[in-house]
């Protein structure tokens, strides 16, 4: 069943079929149109399952129940034999991240910061920060830091996927926001993009966010860290970043576009964000 899985998600030629209705996964990775044939009905008076799907934002890509297990096993899959594969990455948090989306969604709302950022839905890309101008603040501010990590990583806030299998746009909504943010949190933490960078990045959003994604990048990432590497991890930074986790605000909360021109020394300290380790 998992090799099968993970051929469906690796090449969208493995198909589920249920009440004779066959699924082709490319499908759902590749298009936003859904008709009114995509749909399972389930009848209690005759035993037949009944499941309608309701497009709920643009990118929205509705599915059901066996259609997200197939889709939530395959992603795992194939985000621990590769984890670099970030759009099966995105699915698998995705379609396993709910009941944690929804602690998120509380967590934020009552929060002033955080409640800001649900009413104000901010998006981070190139058309809504000017990423130049950040390359001209003062070194020591937050953002410039985050724009050295845009220039020596060689990435942009241009790269994240949109959210596609999150029935609920309060939630979607919190979801992009964490991927969106992803890249701020790593110079928020002075983490690298390195194996070791980002399961230190991952351990910490995964005790604070509970994710399933993240504590599947925490735990398996580890595994496939190089030897110098993997002393330095369990010596040090693995505590460490077990250390932010727990006692550092929600990162979810900060609305790091309104703190590009603040000392990122001082943000660091006001979110109580330990001293940060040396990576190697």
């Amino acid at each position: 069943m998992s090799a099968k899985v993970l051929r469906f998600l690796s090449v969208g030629r493995c198909l589920t079929r249920r009440h004779g209705f066959a699924i082709n996964c490319r499908r759902f990775m590749a298009t936003d149109v859904h008709s009114d044939e995509s749909s399972d009905d389930w009848d209690p008076k005759d035993g037949r399952y009944e499941e309608p799907l309701i497009h709920l934002y643009d990118t929205h890509i509705p599915t059901t129940i066996t259609q997200k297990v197939l889709l939530s096993l395959g992603s795992g899959i194939a985000s621990i034999t590769d984890p670099y594969r970030h759009d099966m990455v995105a699915v698998f948090g995705e379609t396993t991240g709910h009941l944690a989306l929804e602690k998120l969604y509380d967590r934020m709302r009552n929060d002033s910061e955080g409640q800001q950022i649900l009413e104000d839905k901010p998006r981070i890309n190139s058309t809504t920060i000017d990423i130049e101008r950040l390359g001209t603040l003062a070194e020591t501010t937050f953002g410039r830091q985050y724009y050295n990590f845009l220039k020596n990583n060689r990435v942009t806030p241009d790269s994240r996927m949109a959210v596609k299998f999150v029935d609920d746009v309060r939630l979607a909504e919190v979801m992009q926001r964490y991927r969106e943010t992803h890249d701020m949190v790593h110079a928020l933490l002075g983490m690298p993009t390195n194996m070791l960078g980002e399961v230190v990045v991952k351990w910490v959003e995964a005790i604070q966010t509970d994710l399933p994604m993240c504590w599947l990048g925490g735990v398996f990432g580890a595994t496939r860290l190089a030897p110098k590497q993997r002393k330095n991890y369990v010596n040090t930074c693995l505590p460490w970043a077990l250390r932010c986790g727990h006692e550092s605000k929600l990162l979810m909360n900060v609305y790091y576009e309104k703190r590009f021109e603040q000392n990122v020394d001082d943000l660091r300290r006001e979110l109580n964000i330990p001293p940060i380790p040396s990576i190697s």
